[in-house]
């Protein structure tokens, strides 16, 4: 499938009411296909799937439509925004511990490279803190340094319909590991179950 079918397929699965912080609606997605203005468009599909949940065809179709422009940084993106549909997603503002305080000496990468461990208020049968592994994409910025602060996304492995992960709500702490010991502290700021099925 060529890109331009691929973005209209893909913007007509945004609900036509649907509209960004800034009025953007689908609207202005058709008339940059018209166009063929077809980054902005993609662009523009991404930011309206952020307004709210949208389907897993929505994501495949724009993860293969930048694939295809060779877009690589909007292609996994995308393809993150896959995962969440199928894994479910939690936000979190996420404190790293410094360089000092932990071993991590050098910054995270930010775009969905790392699985790292979560102590999310459940305990094993001996007592001890269970660890639950999550991937995890930095909202904004490419890295997140030791002692650096962001908004991440977190998509459980553990996802199931009485996955541990949806028992959290907003305000709870959760802490991240990369061994026994705290690398950070995050505060949750949403718990979304999975859109899709599996």
């Amino acid at each position: 499938m060529d890109v331009l079918k691929l973005l209209e397929a893909a913007s007509l699965l945004v609900p036509e009411e649907m509209a960004t912080e800034n009025d953007l609606t689908v609207r202005e997605v058709w008339e940059y296909l018209a166009q063929d203005e077809w980054e902005v468009a993609l662009g523009l599909l991404e930011e309206i799937g952020d307004v709210g949940p949208l389907p897993l065809s929505f994501w495949e179709g724009l993860a293969t439509a930048a694939a295809q422009l060779r877009l690589e940084k909007s292609a996994a993106w995308c393809r993150w925004r896959c995962d969440e549909a199928r894994r479910g997603l939690v936000r979190a503002d996420l404190t790293l511990r410094s360089a000092g305080e932990s071993r991590q000496r050098t910054p995270l990468p930010g775009a969905g490279v790392l699985r790292p461990m979560w102590n999310i208020g459940r305990r094993t049968l001996d007592g001890e803190p269970a660890l639950h592994i999550a991937g995890l994409w930095v909202e904004g910025i490419p890295f997140l340094a030791p002692g650096g602060r962001a908004t991440v996304r977190l998509a459980p492995f553990d996802s199931s319909g009485s996955s541990p992960w949806w028992h959290l709500r907003p305000g709870q702490v959760i802490t991240m590991h990369e061994d026994r010991s705290v690398a950070g502290t995050a505060v949750v700021l949403e718990a979304r179950r999975p859109t899709a099925t599996p």
